[in-house]
């Protein structure tokens, strides 16, 4: 299963990291994606990784802004929020994907409980 945490309330151009544990998977070929659901959206697709080769995806609005790293030795992977925005406040989670360049909710699996990012203007 897969566990994010780390959110928080932030003033707008504060930063955040979000960790996502992993525990349970196999680690080969799996991509770990973060999502976002803002109160009365879908979720939309923030960004993913490739376990194995490192590629990385985000979607344009984070681009510049976030980073998503894995760390293997530390089973999780990490999603750093720099520059934030009043419109990036969601709750945020993660799961694993089978392919790589998977951006949509029904592409993943394995998620967990999100976790709440608030940014204030």
């Amino acid at each position: 299963q897969l566990q994010a945490y780390g959110g928080g309330l932030v003033q707008a151009g504060g930063s955040l990291r979000l960790p996502c544990a992993i525990s349970g998977l196999s680690f080969d070929d799996w991509i770990i994606g973060w999502f976002r659901q803002a109160p009365g959206k879908e979720r939309e697709f923030v960004a993913a990784v490739a376990w194995i080769s490192g590629n990385t995806y985000y979607t344009d609005s984070v681009k510049g802004r976030f980073t998503i790293s894995r760390d293997n030795a530390q089973n999780s992977v990490y999603l750093q929020m720099n520059s934030l925005r009043p419109e990036d406040t969601a709750v945020y989670y993660c799961g694993s994907a089978w392919h790589e360049e998977a951006i949509y909710p029904y592409e993943y699996e394995n998620w967990g409980q999100g976790t709440q990012v608030t940014v204030s203007s």
